[in-house]
């Protein structure tokens, strides 16, 4: 049958999709990068009334064995997802009567302001609100760019997830990187602001899971797998379990082009069995050494990246064309709907595990 919506043919679109979704996922990602150093600036300055500290070394404020900080780095991911999941469950409704160069631009606000925010704050509740500011952008930014693409060709969702997959990533990679050289987390966030219904139910419930079980492992469990006879802290250790993360959903979210899986089904199940073994590798403390779990927070990456991609061809190329641009913007909140309630599983798991 006949389109819809007309399917532009635009050289290149491929390479900017890549790039907007680059863009776009940049600041969430930072966030969750540089969430434990985000909170253990805060317990410092709440000590010692001073910005100025050392994020390397361990928190001695508490008796527990995993070197805890008061507060699960759970916060920053809720702080980093409800707005999002607010955005998804609320906008594909209205946000049709905007046009996109507003929504970019209010976007790129957004995310500009979250960086700033972040680096200069004193208390937590600014930290946060700066969370809050680039959980807001990317969410607006992912509806906005995925209700776009269904008025091109379905390769482009192949350019858009190596974009997304390309931020975590960079995100990551940058963040980890620049404060292993020595730079405080402060300077490095002011650094990154130059460098940027019922038939979706079967999408929308895996994508979910996948989403829930791997953000339970990055911001509840990734904290608590510390290994104190490594030559990394516990901090460098938190920054890379992060920046593998990314490769693999870099990786992923890239391989379209090669590889599409309808068993979206599998990969939730497949992440879930990630999130069950660090959980007990958490609570006996079985793993050897952090590089085994390096090698697990890889997989988990491409398991994570690999269910959101295909999520959304699968969705582009079964849905009606009448109803697919609400389609594309609507099942967005299976992931956020996952990471929020990730973000919620895991103040429990943190407070059971501090406790000991």
């Amino acid at each position: 049958s006949e389109s819809a919506y007309p399917v532009l043919s635009v050289p290149s679109c491929d390479y900017r999709l890549r790039l907007l979704g680059l863009c776009n996922n940049f600041a969430y990602v930072v966030m969750l990068s540089a969430a434990h150093d985000i909170l253990k600036r805060q317990e410092s300055g709440n000590n010692s009334a001073t910005v100025a500290v050392d994020f390397q070394v361990g928190n001695s404020s508490n008796s527990s064995r995993y070197d805890c900080n008061p507060v699960s780095t759970a916060a920053v991911l809720l702080a980093d997802i409800l707005p999002t999941l607010v955005i998804k469950l609320c906008a594909p409704f209205v946000i049709h009567k905007l046009p996109y160069g507003f929504r970019v631009l209010f976007c790129a606000i957004m995310a500009a302001t979250s960086f700033l925010l972040v680096s200069f704050s004193s208390a937590v509740w600014m930290s946060i609100l700066g969370v809050i500011f680039a959980s807001i952008s990317s969410g607006l930014g992912e509806l906005s760019f995925l209700s776009l693409t269904v008025f091109f060709s379905r390769d482009v969702l192949g350019g858009w997830g190596s974009g997304t997959g390309g931020a975590g990533v960079a995100g990551a990679f940058l963040y980890a990187g620049l404060t292993q050289v020595g730079l405080s987390p402060q300077t490095t966030l002011l650094i990154m602001l130059v460098v940027p219904v019922q038939g979706l139910l079967k999408f929308v419930f895996p994508l979910g899971l996948v989403y829930f079980a791997e953000y339970f492992i990055n911001q509840g469990l990734m904290e608590l797998l510390y290994f104190p006879n490594s030559s990394l802290s516990h901090a460098e250790q938190y920054r890379w379990y992060q920046m593998l993360y990314q490769v693999g959903v870099l990786v992923s979210r890239s391989s379209l082009c090669c590889v599409k899986i309808r068993k979206l089904w599998a990969l939730s199940l497949l992440q879930v069995v990630n999130a069950v073994v660090l959980l007990f590798a958490v609570g006996y403390q079985f793993l050897p050494s952090a590089w085994l779990v390096f090698v697990i927070v890889l997989y988990e990456g491409l398991l994570g990246g690999a269910a959101y991609v295909n999520t959304f061809y699968f969705i582009s190329k079964e849905t009606e064309d009448r109803q697919r641009e609400f389609a594309m913007a609507a099942a967005s909140v299976g992931d956020s709907l996952g990471i929020a309630l990730a973000g919620l599983a895991a103040f429990p798991v943190h407070r059971y595990f501090c406790s000991l």
